[in-house]
Formats: structure tokens, C-alpha cells, sequence
């Protein structure tokens, strides 16, 4: 059992275990020495978003690690991708985001990557957990090391400003006005700066972080406010990221949501039309859409489905040698550019597209229908193996049967909270609210 690693890195509430200074000072010094036992004095980039914890946990990482004798890059608030990229760009051992994504302001996390910009597999956080609970760092674990340094990078931000408009050559924006929403969050000033810097009119939106505002009623979770500003603007399109900038959902001009599964489709489209799709394969997971896995079918694209989470994504992508991926959630994953979800990258492909077909948003994304889905959340005391929950269990057999083999139930438990999810889909929208609903209330009585 992992005790402190869950899906995404280590997540919690701020100044509550495991989110505490304690832990991460104790959490840099573990880092240090799972590299120091493969004889390299590790250099590694921190970055954050816009939480105002965030301060707290990069001064005690920090001085973990430096105690140990790591040299820390230290890149401020950027997007969890800027850190992928500037891990590769520095040649860095790691690269550490300290976020909790889409969460609360008060909720926070640690994720790492390794020196590829990729999220750190299982058995390296299992070693650099091993090491955190062990006799080596309970008993100080520094004697006679030499002190490391940490240095404040100044061109963090131009870096990726740069390398991001490079992913999509020489096409220029000039013509199109646009709404982003920046969720107050770790793409709040390079988000804005890239699409007017490639000439497009932008207007943006919550992009002022307070340390407290990040995804309150805004970004990718949350797109009312954004569906508003696109019609009342009468812009283009409206492009919505998440508090730490890799997911993309998009508003058309008459405020209309396209989620991540009709992203996918356009760019996957796309990347065959030109012969770049790898295998004629796209990699999604058990979330996406029915709809989406029979419309790339019907254009002679395969949809390879993983467990939920873009770290799963990269790893069948890797492993089978696929360029393109993504989640319904708004992950895109261009293999070509990035080793983990890029929202800023996946907007400029998709305001590509539209400048070089000419047509709108909505023409270009809603060219399939989805399949009715349902998508609830319980919250729940603990997590509890599913098979223990009697009720609940023959809940979930009695929805698959009803459904048959146009419908899907799935069931499972969110790797960063306290909160079961549930997913069903089918044909017919109030056979999977009923449905839904009698999972949710066996979850409840059984464990919320």
C-alpha cells in the first residue's frame, strides 16, 4: 500500500499532512538522496502555480533538497507542462509541480518528473517513498554532506513562451478574437502573452490570481462565466485551462462547450489527414465517450483506452510508440511536443486548424454526436475496496445488465480525494440518470 504517492503525485489540504512544510522538507531530502543512491548529485527544477501555500511547500522542498546537496532551479508560477519542458531544457534530474490542478485553492499537491519531463513511474515513488520512511532519514541522513544552492531562473517564462508557439511553426493569429480563461491560476500571464504574440485579439479572463481565487467559478471545470464572455464579446472562440494550465476546454461563438473527447477528434483527424498520426492510433481512457470511440472508427482511427489519468496516457504511448492521446477532462497530449497534458499547446493546434480550414469552433468539433453520459461524485469516509460494498456492488451488475452492450458503468475511486466517481452511459438518457442515481444513494448509505 502507498502511504504517501497516490495517482498524481501527493495531494491534501494545505498545512494538513501530507500537505505540511514537515513533510516536504523531509520529501526533498528523500528525493535527493533516491538520486544520490544512483551516485548523481541530482539538479532539479520547482515550479508552482498560483496558490497561496505554494510559497510554504517551494521554501521547505527547497531547503530539503539543498541540505542534501541538489542545485534547485527555482521557475515561479508556470504551468505544470512549462516544468516538463524546462526539466528537458535544463537537462535536469527532476522536475517538481507543486499543484493540486483543478482542486480548491486550499487544497494543494507534489508531482515529479523525471529528467524525459515525464511524471515519475511507480517504482521510483515507491523508492523515493521507501527512503522517506527509513532509519536513513530518521537519523538525520546529512552528516558531512556539502550544502547544495538554489537559483531563481529570470527567463523561465520567455523559455516557454517560446517553445510553446514553436509547436505550431509559422502560423500567425492575426484575425481571430478570443476569450481566455486563465482560471487564476499558473497560466494566468503566459497564456495571454502567447496567443497576442502570434496576433490574435485577445481577451482575458481570470487572470488574477490572489493565492486564493484558483478555479473558484472559472477555468475548465467551471465554464459559465467564460460561455458568457465569448457571446457577449462576440468572439471567435473561448479557451478555458485549468489552475495548472494542462487541460483545455473549448467554447464555441455561441457559448457552446467542446470537451476534451471532441478535441481529440478534430486534432486526431487532423494529424491523419497529414499522415502524422502514429499508427493510425489515438490512446484515451475508460472516461471517453462511446460516440468518440465509433467516430474515429468510422474515419479509420483505433482508440487504445487506458486507466483515468494522463501519467497512464503517456505510458501506453510510450510503450507502443503512439504520438497522440488525451482525456474527455481536456489532457492533450502531442507526443511531437510535450511527454504530458499541454493545454496552452493544444489551443494554439486547434486555433490552427480553424485559421487553415476557415470554419468555426462548433462546424469544426461537433461534427459526431456523444453518447448521454452521467457524471457523479460521492463523497465517501474512506477507500474502501469496491468488492467490500455489498450493495453497491450489486448495484453496478444490475446497471450493466439493464444497459446491455450499449451502455457502460464505471465505478472508481478519484486518486487525489476522498470521493468515489461514478460514469454510466447509454442510449438512453433517463434509463442512465436512474441508474447513476441508485449507485450514488448504495455509495452513500455503504460509505459516504
Amino acid at each position: 500500500m502507498r502511504r504517501l504517492f497516490g495517482t498524481d503525485g501527493i495531494r491534501g489540504k494545505a498545512n494538513v499532512y501530507p500537505m505540511t512544510p514537515e513533510l516536504a522538507l523531509k520529501l526533498g531530502k528523500a528525493i535527493a538522496l533516491h538520486f544520490e543512491h544512483k551516485g548523481i548529485a541530482p539538479k532539479v527544477v520547482i515550479g508552482k502555480d498560483t496558490r497561496i501555500s505554494g510559497y510554504m511547500l517551494e521554501t521547505a522542498l527547497t531547503s530539503g533538497l539543498v541540505s542534501m546537496g541538489a542545485t534547485v532551479l527555482l521557475v515561479g508560477p508556470l504551468p505544470t507542462p512549462a516544468i516538463s519542458f524546462l526539466t528537458r531544457a535544463f537537462e535536469a534530474n527532476a522536475g517538481i509541480v507543486i499543484s493540486a490542478s483543478h482542486n480548491p485553492a486550499m487544497d494543494n499537491g507534489i508531482k515529479i518528473f523525471d529528467s524525459l519531463g515525464i511524471k515519475l513511474s511507480d517504482d521510483d515513488e515507491g523508492n523515493i517513498e521507501s527512503i522517506f520512511f527509513s532509519d536513513e532519514l530518521a537519523s538525520g541522513g546529512h552528516d558531512g554532506r556539502p550544502i547544495g544552492k538554489a537559483f531563481r531562473v529570470e527567463d523561465s517564462q520567455q523559455r516557454y513562451r517560446e517553445f510553446a508557439k514553436s509547436s505550431i511553426a509559422d502560423v500567425s493569429l492575426k484575425g481571430l478574437k478570443v476569450v481566455a480563461d486563465c482560471a487564476n491560476g499558473a497560466g494566468y500571464r503566459v497564456f495571454p502573452q502567447i496567443l497576442s504574440e502570434l496576433g490574435a485579439v485577445v481577451s482575458a479572463i481570470n487572470d488574477k490570481p490572489d493565492g486564493f481565487n484558483i478555479n473558484l467559478n472559472s477555468g475548465a471545470t467551471s465554464i459559465a462565466g467564460l460561455a458568457l464572455q465569448v457571446v457577449a464579446q462576440k468572439a471567435d472562440v473561448g479557451l478555458a485551462l485549468d489552475g495548472d494550465a494542462d487541460r483545455l476546454i473549448i467554447v464555441d461563438a455561441l457559448g457552446n462547450e467542446i470537451n476534451g473527447d471532441k478535441i481529440m477528434a478534430l486534432l486526431a483527424l487532423h494529424l491523419k489527414e497529414k499522415g502524422l498520426l502514429a499508427k493510425d492510433t489515438v490512446v484515451a481512457t475508460v472516461m471517453s465517450n462511446a460516440g468518440f470511440e465509433d467516430y474515429m472508427a468510422r474515419n479509420g482511427i483505433t482508440v487504445v483506452r487506458s486507466r483515468v489519468g494522463d501519467r497512464y496516457i503517456i505510458e501506453e504511448m510510450r510503450r507502443n510508440s503512439y504520438n497522440f492521446g488525451g482525456e474527455q477532462s481536456g489532457h492533450i497530449i502531442f507526443g511531437a511536443y510535450s511527454t504530458t497534458g499541454d493545454g496552452i499547446i493544444a489551443a494554439l493546434q486547434f486555433l490552427a486548424i480553424m485559421l487553415e480550414k476557415g470554419k468555426g469552433a462548433s462546424e469544426l468539433a461537433n461534427t459526431f454526436e456523444l453518447y448521454p453520459q452521467v457524471l457523479l461524485n460521492v463523497n465517501v469516509k474512506e477507500k474502501r475496496p469496491l468488492g467490500e460494498l455489498k450493495a453497491l456492488s450489486s448495484e453496478i451488475r444490475e446497471a450493466q445488465k439493464l444497459l446491455g452492450n450499449r451502455g457502460r458503468v464505471l465505478v472508481r475511486y478519484s486518486g487525489t480525494e476522498n470521493v468515489l466517481r461514478i460514469m454510466v452511459e447509454g442510449e438512453n438518457e433517463s434509463d442512465i440518470n436512474g441508474v447513476a442515481q441508485r449507485i450514488a444513494q448504495a455509495a452513500k448509505e455503504e460509505n459516504g
